[in-house]
């Protein structure tokens, strides 16, 4: 909308088509948070857990299940699975009911209530040079934006798969056991992400109302590091 451009996407609903994209070299997918046909209707509400450099899985990890925590308190619950990398996604199935805007804004309420239960270890600073060595919960990931798909290879050594976890095992793996020679394997009697996906839930509108009076992390981020270019000079 922003750039007034039509863009059109392919859209990977059957075998045909994902088999067409891996002839154009397509490694990674990374699909939007609503279907074709209900753009302002997001299907999940979604957490990216990013470790900062240097740091491992584990405190991913550990800020996974500060999440966690931060759904059970607002009456929610997620599932979560590897990005692929170091990360971690928490996705939380949301009703119909929900719009992008509602969506977007309980997502920065939930990072907000997870980085208050331990701000030693997790932070909503979009800035990387604010986060001082802390888990990133990016919560800019409804709105528009894209995630990597549960069992989407990564371009990375080893080949390595975002793939799902259940939570009481999230502490006992780590992300080079998800290959995709692995993956094919673990996957042979069902589909673990399907399985573990909660039903939709609604949003509260108190939980959406506290996400509202946050800032847009990406908005102020961009506002913030103007402001400091302009101080540099």
């Amino acid at each position: 909308e922003a750039s007034k451009r039509e863009v059109s996407y392919a859209l990977c609903n059957d075998r045909p088509t994902l088999l067409w994209l891996a002839n154009q070299r397509a490694v990674e997918y990374h699909p939007t948070l609503v279907r074709a046909g209900r753009w302002n209707q997001p299907t999940h509400l979604v957490l990216d857990l990013d470790p900062p450099d240097g740091d491992g899985f584990a405190s991913a990890v550990g800020a996974a299940h500060l999440v966690r925590q931060a759904l059970a308190d607002a009456g929610l619950v997620g599932t979560a699975k590897t990005s692929g990398a170091k990360g971690v996604h928490v996705y939380v199935p949301v009703t119909d009911a929900a719009t992008g805007e509602e969506v977007a804004a309980a997502t920065r309420a939930i990072a907000a209530r997870a980085e208050r239960l331990d701000t030693a270890l997790a932070t909503t600073a979009y800035l990387r040079e604010d986060r001082a060595g802390k888990v990133f919960l990016d919560s800019t990931r409804s709105g528009g934006a894209t995630v990597v798909a549960a069992y989407s290879p990564r371009i990375r050594p080893g080949a390595p798969v975002s793939f799902p976890v259940a939570w009481e095992e999230l502490d006992q793996v780590a992300p080079a056991e998800f290959t995709l020679r692995s993956a094919a394997r673990l996957i042979a009697d069902g589909d673990p992400w399907a399985d573990r996906m909660p039903e939709p839930q609604q949003l509260s509108p108190e939980l959406i109302e506290e996400g509202r009076a946050i800032p847009v992390a990406r908005v102020q981020a961009m506002h913030e590091g103007k402001r400091r270019a302009r101080e540099r000079r």
